[in-house]
């Protein structure tokens, strides 16, 4: 029946039928056939799949990334990030890279960071004389840490779907989200200087000083939710409204970009891109149903372990296959319907489930960049006025030096479940 599965998926996906729709009618055809569970119990099972106060933290962060990207604050981003490493050699990439760093953390939406701030700084880097394809490829890359930098709307979905705690992964995902972030601008660097790009001034401290406090509101958002659910003042469900009351404010009050028709926008988008994660959710609730009752994650477990590999080849399997998987799928998708199948295999092998998400996040954020997809690789093209096929070259250094991040993470557990540990004891 996994055989059956997988070849009704295959054609619906041929056929372009939604990945919601595809994976319920695929889940229903394939139970009605083998009646190993009873067909009358999907719809209860998919509306109990969403009924969940853990998972409404999604939409809600969600809604705070749309009112933080029509909020205004893209460009005191922009202006807080060149004071800080614009005088690098290709400082306008660099300043690129920080500010979608910053915004991650704000909006934990990919496409978002890589929208908002493209809009800005690719026209501002091809009018400096950098490449208009290697100015969209930065973007398009500094934009995937849109979902690993908390707040990130995967890592809710993750932690709802394994049952880890939200809380924990946000914390683990700061530092490798920090050294994602310094790894791309690695390769920046490299291909200004092969360039010969110029630098832009060091600014002074009174002008960081000033740029900073221009900034700090929007900055003291990732401090409010994670230092309210580490501090016991809220859950991270609750933290997700508190953000968007606080996005609200300092849209309206503060920058004062928030009017009736742009909420009205906001409202309307949100309510589109939950609708579709929502029943994404729904259909692949009884789609884990299923795969728990045959069994499917306990077989490949066994199928694995008496492989006698070593766990290091085994993790690399697993990373190779997310690597494929996020090429054809966005990584919500993905993670709601792999988890269930892949976390118990990473546990028996010893693998803290925290440093799985982290690591599951991350390689799925590299087929935002990758061929046939590449969302934040289209994404950048429309902003950036080029074609989505001439970003392809100059994103192989960032795809490359991302997939190095996934090992080194692997390599070196400490850096993400050993810092929710630490919190923990």
């Amino acid at each position: 029946m996994i055989i059956t599965l997988l070849v009704i998926l295959f054609i619906l996906f041929i056929i372009n039928v939604p990945i919601a729709v595809a994976l319920g009618l695929a889940t229903f055809i394939v139970v009605f056939l083998s009646g190993s569970v009873d067909v009358s119990t999907m719809p209860q099972r998919m509306f109990s799949a969403l009924d969940s106060f853990p998972l409404l933290a999604a939409p809600f962060f969600i809604l705070a990334g749309k009112i933080m990207e029509h909020g205004g604050i893209s460009e005191k981003l922009v202006q807080f990030a060149g004071s800080l490493v614009g005088h690098l050699r290709g400082g306008l990439a660099h300043v690129s890279i920080v500010t979608c760093m910053f915004f991650a953390a704000l909006s934990g939406s990919s496409v978002a960071t890589t929208a908002a701030i493209g809009a800005i700084l690719i026209p501002a880097m091809v009018k400096a004389g950098y490449d208009r394809n290697f100015s969209a490829a930065v973007q398009a890359a500094g934009g995937t840490t849109g979902i690993i930098i908390p707040p990130s709307v995967p890592m809710v979905l993750f932690a709802v779907t394994g049952g880890v705690s939200i809380g924990d992964l946000f914390l683990a995902g700061i530092i490798p989200g920090i050294i994602v972030g310094l790894s791309l601008m690695v390769v920046a660097y490299i291909y200004s200087v092969m360039k010969g790009y110029k630098t832009s001034e060091r600014q002074k401290f009174g002008q960081m000083g000033r740029s900073f406090l221009d900034a700090i509101l929007a900055l003291f958002m990732p401090v409010i939710i994670l230092g309210g659910i580490y501090g016991g003042f809220f859950t991270a469900t609750e933290a997700s409204v508190v953000a968007v009351v606080y996005g609200l404010l300092i849209g309206i009050f503060v920058y004062r970009k928030i009017t009736l028709p742009v909420f009205k926008e906001i409202l309307l988008s949100t309510v589109l891109t939950v609708s579709a994660l929502s029943l994404i959710i729904a259909s692949a609730s009884f789609f884990g149903l299923w795969l728990t009752v045959e069994r499917v994650p306990h077989m490949m477990g066994e199928y694995i372990t008496s492989a006698n590999l070593p766990a290091f080849a085994i993790f690399l399997m697993i990373v190779a296959v997310l690597l494929v998987v996020g090429m054809f799928m966005e990584a919500l998708s993905a993670i709601i319907i792999l988890t269930p199948i892949l976390l118990p295999i990473v546990t028996t092998l010893g693998m803290d489930p925290v440093q799985f998400g982290i690591i599951m996040v991350v390689t799925l954020s590299i087929g935002l960049i990758t061929p046939p997809i590449g969302m934040n690789l289209f994404v950048a093209a429309k902003v950036g006025s080029t074609g989505y096929e001439s970003l392809i070259r100059p994103a192989v250094p960032f795809i490359a030096i991302l997939i190095l991040d996934v090992i080194i993470f692997i390599l070196f557990p400490q850096i993400s479940a050993g810092i929710a540990a630490f919190v923990n004891q």
